[in-house]
């Protein structure tokens, strides 16, 4: 290619410029003790930041202890979590990555086995807990926790958490904020009808179920800089009939973009269990592409985006203004590295990682063998 590859381009969002549009998505890792990080996420996030990604975000950190899909969890609801995530962030800017930070709350999906141990609900006994919390009293499926309906002081006390997760993330220095509203997490459920059944402020009417999220955003950017970009992932359709779908997702878009939002992640899904989704390469680009433009809003495109040139695509076509990777980037944590290869842009390989640059001909660094 003759042009810079638009992947391979800055952007700007809010007051931070990322040198690529080649991000990193949350990666549940299942790895954590009581909500901690450790070596093993400074490994599997760092080896993505020496590969070249712009923005690495760690997985869902829990904002409170049952917040957590797992007892394996990282989490964010105490301050004793900041040290840990600091030294992560330092080494991924030390790599020339910005680094963000995913703040979540499983809701009535908490609980649950890490996925290697099946999918099955954790007693108490095993490290679990019972007060699982949703939208309504609606499991989501046999073998998850029947969840306790959320009343408006519990309501009160989540914003809080998401607002206290705030802080520690500033103090851990992470340069984004993601909230989690997608996957039937706990504010995907209130966002659907199909899983929110209230009949009172946080129910009922679009603004209704959305007003819980909208009070998230305002909490959260009420301590986040406004020259700190805020994304919000969400689930742009249930893929039910009944439930929510891409016109509720464009028209909440353009609620949270006027409430300093920056970036639509767009994900689908979760909210049902055995909905039929057409998985396939660039399945969800279609909706990341009308968001984008009905809503005037950045939006990250994501799923089944595997290939160099099908990410300039999504690119230039107009569907998303950056790519968000995790299954690729867990087979190739180079692929940032090795996508500019492919497309013709000069790669900035790490001087300890330039033999790997240069296979063919290693003379050209310097590094013959001695």
């Amino acid at each position: 290619m003759t042009d810079t590859p638009l992947l391979f381009s800055p952007i700007k969002l809010a007051g931070v410029t990322f040198p690529s549009r080649v991000f990193v998505s949350p990666m549940c890792q299942y790895s954590s003790v009581d909500g901690f990080a450790n070596d093993w996420h400074l490994v599997h996030l760092g080896s993505r930041a020496v590969g070249g990604a712009a923005l690495i975000t760690t997985e869902a950190a829990a904002v409170v202890p049952e917040g957590r899909i797992s007892p394996q969890d990282l989490g964010i609801w105490k301050e004793e979590h900041v040290p840990a995530l600091r030294r992560i962030v330092e080494f991924l800017h030390g790599q020339g990555t910005r680094a963000g930070v995913q703040l979540a709350h499983a809701g009535r999906k908490a609980s649950m086995a890490a996925p290697w141990n099946g999918e099955k609900l954790v007693g108490p006994e095993d490290g679990g807990w019972t007060n699982v919390v949703a939208p309504s009293a609606i499991a989501f499926a046999p073998h998850y926790a029947q969840p306790q309906a959320l009343d408006i002081e519990g309501i009160v006390r989540v914003i809080d958490a998401f607002r206290q997760a705030t802080r520690r993330a500033m103090a851990a220095g992470f340069d984004v904020i993601e909230i989690h509203a997608a996957h039937g997490y706990l504010l995907n459920t209130f966002l659907s009808p199909l899983s929110n059944h209230r009949a009172d402020e946080y129910g009922g009417s679009f603004e209704g179920r959305s007003r819980l999220l909208v009070h998230v955003v305002d909490a959260v950017r009420e301590e986040w800089p406004l020259e700190s970009p805020l994304f919000v992932r969400i689930s742009a359709t249930d893929w039910t009939e009944g439930g929510w779908n891409v016109a509720d997702s464009v028209r909440l878009a353009t609620v949270l973009k006027g409430r300093g939002v920056d970036l639509i992640d767009a994900s689908s899904g979760g909210v049902v269990a055995g909905a039929t989704i057409p998985v396939g390469p660039g399945y969800q680009t279609p909706f990341s592409a009308r968001i984008r433009k009905e809503a005037g809003i950045a939006t990250g495109a994501v799923g089944m985006i595997t290939s160099p040139e099908q990410a300039e695509h999504i690119l230039r076509t107009g569907q998303g203004d950056v790519v968000s990777l995790a299954r690729e980037m867990l087979r190739d944590p180079y692929w940032p590295l090795h996508a500019a290869q492919k497309l013709g842009f000069a790669a900035s390989w790490l001087k300890q990682y330039l033999r790997a640059a240069h296979r063919e001909n290693p003379a050209r660094a310097g590094l013959e063998s001695k």
